[in-house]
C-alpha cells in the first residue's frame, strides 16, 4: 500500500508516467496548481509553505523507496523534485515584498520561472551537476533540482538588480 502511494506520489499521480518530457510536463503541472493556489483559490502563503515543505521531506523516504528495487536511482518517471524545485521560485515571488500581485503579473513570472527552470534542470551548471552526477540516491535528485530553483531566484535577482541600474 505505502510502495502504491509513493509512486503515485513521486510520479505526481501519473504525470511522470509520460512517455516525452515527463519532467517538463511535471513543471508546467507544477505553476498551474501553484497560480491556482495563489491566485483564484487564495490560499494562505503559509499554509503553502507547509505543504512544500511536507512534500519536501516526504520526497527524500518516497523516492528512496520508489528506487529501492532498480539499478536507475533518477528514473525519468520521478518527477516530485520538479515540483520542489519550481516551486522555489514561484514561492519566494509570491511572498516578496509583501505585496498585491495581479494575476496577470504572476502569469508572466510563472512562465519565466518555468522557462528558466527548464534550461537549468536540462543544462546542469554547477552545483546542478555535481548533486545530479554524485548522489545516486533520492538526496541528489531531490538536491539537483532545489538548486535549479535557486538558480532561478539569482537569475531573477540579478536581472532585477541591473535593470534598475540601466533604467
Amino acid at each position: 500500500m505505502i510502495n502504491r502511494f509513493n509512486t503515485l506520489f513521486v510520479t505526481m499521480f501519473g504525470i511522470g508516467k509520460i512517455r516525452i518530457i515527463p519532467g517538463t510536463f511535471g513543471s508546467l503541472t507544477t505553476v498551474i496548481i501553484l497560480f491556482i493556489l495563489f491566485h483564484p483559490l487564495n490560499i494562505s502563503s503559509n499554509l503553502i509553505l507547509l505543504g512544500l515543505i511536507i512534500i519536501f521531506i516526504y520526497s527524500f523516504f518516497a523516492v528512496a523507496d520508489h528506487t529501492e528495487n532498480i539499478e536507475n536511482k533518477d528514473p525519468k518517471e520521478i518527477v516530485i523534485d520538479e515540483f520542489i524545485g519550481q516551486s522555489i521560485p514561484i514561492y519566494l515571488y509570491e511572498i516578496s515584498h509583501g505585496t498585491e500581485k495581479s494575476s496577470n503579473e504572476a502569469i508572466i513570472f510563472y512562465a519565466i520561472c518555468f522557462i528558466l527552470f527548464r534550461f537549468f534542470d536540462i543544462k546542469k551548471p554547477f552545483p546542478v551537476s555535481f548533486f545530479d552526477k554524485n548522489f545516486k540516491n533520492s538526496f541528489g535528485v531531490i538536491m539537483d533540482d532545489v538548486c535549479a530553483g535557486l538558480y532561478v531566484v539569482l537569475s531573477l535577482i540579478c536581472f532585477m538588480f541591473l535593470s534598475s541600474y540601466f533604467i
